[in-house]
């Protein structure tokens, strides 16, 4: 994901040093709109691999592995 957010960043700085501002501010807003989605799921895996580490820790993983598997079952 952070790959296409590079690509649309280097495709609107290409098209704003030709001239190309529409295709440039699309390009800017594509690449600002994909980095926020890899960035809010970096913050989501860095708080789960957290809580787990905390889980782990205290040596409470099995009933974090229940509930786990209770909220992806239903």
């Amino acid at each position: 994901m952070l790959k296409f957010a590079i690509i649309a960043l280097v495709i609107s700085l290409i098209a704003g040093a030709v001239g190309l501002t529409n295709v440039s501010r699309i390009a800017k807003q594509v690449a600002l709109g994909v980095f926020v989605l890899f960035f809010l799921g970096f913050l989501a895996l860095l708080g789960f691999a957290y809580l787990l580490g905390a889980a782990f820790d205290a040596g409470q993983h099995a009933m974090l592995i229940d509930a786990v598997r209770a909220a992806a079952i239903g």
